[in-house]
């Protein structure tokens, strides 16, 4: 972050503190008394005295807190003012009760009270809207006394609306509950003397330390591990998901806290610095730990006075108003808010440095006593070693180096050593990791263009069972990044959009785990298709290196495809790959979206399609290798992006477009096509009277034979003789389908203008959501409508039962018993979702995409009942839909319809395409809530 605008505005600059003003308990209680005058302490008039007090205080610790936060961006620093008015707050509560409202004059041993704070309150730091966690500590058992005392302070703090997490036990209390609850057990370690009888607390503190800390430190540290496991675990087990838990998430403030109370408990120091002299951390690493620590809690206090509220997650919507408020200003490829969220992605990686630092730390200058995982450990040989190595040896199970000159003596070594690890299919050891670290600027120019070093690396990166550990390993120590410049500027960059789930260095580093995968036999049943085609790559390296490449020009203002391409007839070259290599290559990393869009955009049994993608393709061997990096690339975007029924459009467009490069293409006409679909349902229907069945199959136009899938093409025959026979006008079906996670919903009904309109409308009042729809019409002037539904549910028949609600609404839509809310999907989750974002509309028309239909492409930000509001348009516009494709890609809708006029023909005529055009444009900006451009259409027209 070299930005002076970005840097002004973020944690850690040098800028002056404000002065905070601190509220001291003495200065306050004689404000109050003086106030309240002759009143009776205990009145109820000296008590709201007391009250308002406490609410002024309050209110200007928050105010002088926050502008001090925006003006110097100290997170700790408000953290530690916030928590000293709170300290404050609480003695002048407690000297007041125990003075003034309940005083005793011969106080006894047991009238004896000491007041703590525990958990985050613990440690000095307190965020705008966090917990106030207090232990009331007592010699014995309670007093009338002691209990007054402690009701009024408590019932103080809950007037003043704060959360208030209360324990009242003696100190016999406090070690029995802390031995047998491990949550007891932090909070006690964590407790901190605030007011009342300190030799109390001291008692429960050097008590806990002798009976509870002595000699349980592994399994201390095994059940916090454990805990933290559970924790990243529950929010997502990565630390680069693109909306983060700031508190609880892996790279976050929890983390920390794991570190200081595994530290405090283990080495039994009471402030982080003293982790220098344990020679845990060097003094480098010690600044890397209070910078994080920093920068978070200052975003942490940022999001709850944004909010209002204990707000702990990164949305969307917070992350624009957070990178407002901090004035961070966007650069070129880059949004403010992508900015932001690149330094905050940078500080996660850096708590996952020391938390890694810390762990293999604690294993190995006491591995007697636990490992890393906080688990008792069998003492190991020291060292082993490697054949044919002089610089590395294997030491207690991990790779080292020999000495500290490993890698200034030959700075390749600093490739050669993750080259190894995959190898030996070994983990570092803490020493090796450090001496990296130290050494990363000997990764020069010189080392970047030697090609011994590239070999390593293209043996790293296309070495399957250890890839995606090593390269994660690699990004982790800033090694990659500098021997890779090119993927140094992606790293922990966010893309502000919902699509894409990590962060883009992330993403490249799936992806290439998902290729190491296949290699090894992974994802047979989710990818049939790619296992088939494997043996017959010409070279799966070159997948492993466009995967890593992919992406590696997002960020910048020209199309990242095209930028990539350029990039990997750069780098491939250095990686030692040939001139014919390079340029498949970068090929590939030029095309790796278009076999997605097309085949969810597109209809593929539309032969203009695969035509068209045929010469792009170029090649069977380029088909086969852009198939396999497209599905690589969906998988790696994040959970759930990837469907069986994204699987099989990409199959079935491969399958339509290699007989055209193998020149198989003429082979089967599309009339024989037709007759072989109807011999085949005839086959299937030969227990119907052959009149009937013949009848039937008279029915559809040839289109239906080649569009509709042959299982499709048999409920539908059930379903029409069915209706047929019950003299019945209208009726549905459904198809569930587990592998392509989709339900398929068919009507048949007497065709109507906006069919496609209503039973869009009626699966948003069902929260379903369409994935694609074909539009059928009958000889018999009937419209058969096919819809394919994202699963929802994991039950089939909790499917059948939603699909079947949806019918059933179509009906009483079509015979005027219901009708769709005027404002379809206003207010919706989705839509409050969306409020973050911004997509520009397009509206594409073009009739060289299919012999048949005019093909209408509009694309825009997406919302609740879009679709519905869409087909209306069209329908409006006297238009006829032959099959829609809808496709969603996070926060943007691109859907495309096929479409004739009434009479059947394409819309050729400009002036009526630009109608169609206005008309869509419109419909989105309704739906967005945006003033429609009246006046531009005007300024068309003239």
């Amino acid at each position: 972050m070299n930005s002076k605008s970005l840097a002004k505005n973020m944690p850690n600059a040098s800028r002056p503190n404000l002065q905070f003003t601190l509220a001291k308990a003495d200065v306050v209680i004689s404000e109050i008394l003086l106030e309240i005058g002759d009143e009776n302490p205990t009145g109820s008039k000296a008590r709201a005295v007391v009250l308002k007090k406490a609410k002024e205080i309050l209110a200007t610790a928050h105010r002088e807190a926050e502008a001090d936060l925006i003006a110097n961006g100290r997170g700790r620093a408000c953290a530690k003012n916030l928590n000293k008015a709170q300290d404050e707050l609480i003695k002048m509560a407690f000297r007041f009760a125990s003075e003034y409202v309940y005083p005793v004059t011969n106080r006894s041993d047991a009238e004896a009270l000491s007041i703590s704070a525990v958990g985050g309150y613990g440690r000095g730091t307190l965020a705008p809207g966090s917990d106030i966690d207090l232990l009331f500590i007592l010699p014995y058992k309670q007093t009338p006394w002691g209990e007054s005392v402690t009701e009024y302070v408590l019932y103080l703090l809950w007037d003043l609306g704060q959360k208030v997490g209360h324990a009242v036990r003696s100190i016999d209390e406090c070690l029995r509950m802390a031995k047998a609850d491990m949550t007891v057990r932090t909070a006690t370690l964590e407790a901190r003397h605030i007011t009342g009888d300190k030799d109390l607390f001291v008692e429960l503190q050097n008590r806990f330390a002798e009976e509870i800390m002595a000699d349980s430190g592994p399994e201390f540290i095994a059940a916090k591990m454990a805990e933290r496991d559970e924790r990243h675990e529950k929010i997502g087990n990565t630390r680069f998901v693109v909306e983060p838990n700031i508190k609880e998430g892996k790279g976050g403030l929890r983390d920390l806290n794991t570190l200081f109370w595994i530290a405090k408990y283990f080495y039994r120091v009471k402030k982080s610095a003293e982790l220098i002299k344990r020679g845990v951390f060097s003094k480098t690493e010690y600044r890397r730990f209070r910078r994080s620590e920093d920068f978070l809690w200052a975003i942490r206090c940022h999001l709850h006075f944004l909010t209002g509220r204990a707000e702990e997650k990164l949305s969307f919507e917070l992350q624009q108003e957070l990178a407002n408020r901090l004035n961070v200003t966007g650069r070129a490829g880059l949004k403010p808010v992508e900015r932001l969220m690149k330094r905050y992605f940078a500080v996660a990686k850096d708590v996952g440095d020391l938390t890694r630092i810390f762990c293999t730390s604690l294993e190995f200058n006491h591995a007697k006593d636990v490992d890393m995982l906080g688990r008792m450990r069998k003492t190991l040989s020291r060292r082993r070693k490697i054949k044919g190595e002089t610089d590395f040896v294997i030491d207690r199970g991990r790779l080292n180096i020999v000495d500290d000159d490993v890698f200034a003596n030959n700075p390749i070594n600093l490739i050669k050593i993750f080259y190894i690890a995959g190898q030996e299919g070994i983990l570092f050891h803490p020493d090796s990791l450090k001496q990296i670290n130290r050494s990363r600027k000997l990764i020069d120019k010189e080392l970047r263009t030697d090609p011994e070093a590239n070999r390593y690396f293209l043996e790293i990166l296309t070495h399957a069972p250890s890839v995606e550990r090593i390269l994660r390993r690699m990004n982790e120590a800033e090694v990659l990044g500098r021997f890779v410049p090119e993927f140094g500027r992606i790293v922990a960059l966010m893309q502000f959009n919902m699509y894409h789930h990590y962060t883009v260095d992330e993403h490249l580093i799936r992806a290439v785990g998902v290729m190491a995968e296949i290699v090894q036999g992974g994802l047979k049943d989710e990818l049939p298709l790619t296992h088939e085609l494997l043996p017959h790559l010409a070279d799966v390296k070159l997948l492993f290196v466009a995967l890593f490449l992919h992406d590696i020009a997002k960020g910048r203002p020209e199309d990242h495809s095209i930028a990539g391409a350029k990039v990997a007839r750069r780098l491939c070259p250095r990686f030692g790959l040939t001139e014919a290599e390079t340029d498949t290559v970068a090929w590939l990393i030029e095309q790796h979206l278009v076999m997605s869009e097309i085949s969810q955009s597109r209809d593929v049994q539309d032969p203009e399609t695969a035509l068209n993608f045929a010469q792009i393709a170029q090649s069977p061997a380029r088909l086969s290798l852009l198939l396999v990096l497209t599905a690589c690339d969906i998988r790696a975007v994040g959970p759930g992006v990837w469907t069986g029924w994204k699987g099989s459009l990409l199959r079935a467009l491969y399958y339509a477009t290699e007989p055209i490069l193998s020149g198989g293409h003429s082979q089967i006409s599309q009339a024989d096509r037709t007759l072989a679909a109807k011999e085949r349902l005839a086959q299937a229907l030969r227990d119907w009277p052959k009149a009937q069945a013949d009848e039937y199959l008279d029915l559809h136009y040839p289109a239906y034979w080649i569009r509709s899938e042959f299982q499709l093409q048999i409920d539908h025959a059930h379903m029409i003789r069915k209706a047929n026979q019950l003299g019945q006008p209208f009726a549905g079906c459904v198809g569930i389908n587990s592998f392509e996670a989709v339900t398929e919903i068919s009507i048949y009904t007497p065709d109507h203008p906006r069919l496609l309109s209503m039973i869009a409308g009626a699966c948003t009042l069902s929260n379903a959501d369409i994935m694609g729809a074909q539009i059928t019409l009958m000889r018999d002037g009937k419209a058969l409508d096919t819809l394919r539904l994202k699963r929802s549910f994991t039950s089939d028949e909790d499917e059948r039962i939603r699909a079947l609600k949806i019918i059933e609404m179509v009906q009483k839509l079509l015979s005027g018993e219901k009708r769709l809310p005027d404002e379809l999907g206003a207010g919706s989750k989705l839509n409050k979702r969306l409020k973050p974002f911004k997509v520009p509309t397009d509206v594409i028309i073009s009739n060289s995409l299919s012999r048949k239909f005019t093909v209408i492409e509009v694309s825009g930000l997406d919302g609740s009942g879009l679709l519905h509001d869409l087909t209306k348009t069209i329908a409006d516009l006297n238009l006829t839909i032959g099959s829609a494709h809808i496709g969603t890609f996070g926060e943007r809708a691109i859907d495309v319809f096929y479409v004739t006029d009434l009479t059947g023909m394409k819309v050729v005529d400009e002036r009526r395409q630009k109608k169609i055009k206005e008309a869509l444009i419109e419909t989105f900006e309704q739906k967005n809530g945006t003033k429609p451009a009246k006046k531009k259409s005007q300024e068309l027209s003239a």
